[in-house]
């Protein structure tokens, strides 16, 4: 009986062990840091911008530009896989805030972005470093 208790405590501490390095795996922060192209539809068509990222741990902060404006401040966090972050817009009808909240997927991140009432899907991909061509 009592080699029985020693085996199934030996066991119960091995799981106890085990069980924190799974749960820290699964909660491994994704490294946004970095350019990204993000696409979100705007009226009619779609509105591309570019979002560059400064991570530390679960904290970013960046920019975030339109093809016409200038950069706005970013900040946000990642947990796990999931990424949010706000921008503050100054418009000619005031200021504007737009929530933004998704999903990392390695080079890619899907979500929604909120702006007052409004919901809209929006898209991003990881921006790929400029390669040079070889010098001759």
């Amino acid at each position: 009986m009592t080699k029985h208790l020693i085996a199934l405590a030996a066991f119960a501490a091995l799981v106890a062990n085990a069980a924190p390095v799974h749960a820290q795996t699964q909660l491994k922060t994704a490294v946004v840091r970095g350019a990204w192209q993000i696409s979100m539809q705007g009226h009619g068509d779609a509105v591309l911008q570019t979002l560059a990222l400064q991570q530390t741990g679960g904290t970013i902060s960046g920019t975030l530009k339109a093809p016409q404006g200038d950069a706005v401040p970013v900040r946000g966090t990642v947990s796990g896989q999931n990424i949010s972050f706000s921008v503050k817009r100054h418009t000619a009808d005031g200021d504007v805030t737009q929530e933004f909240a998704g999903t990392v997927s390695g080079d890619s991140i899907k979500g929604t972005v909120t702006q007052g009432q409004y919901h809209v899907d929006w898209t991003a991909a990881r921006s790929k470093p400029q390669t040079k061509p070889a010098a001759h």
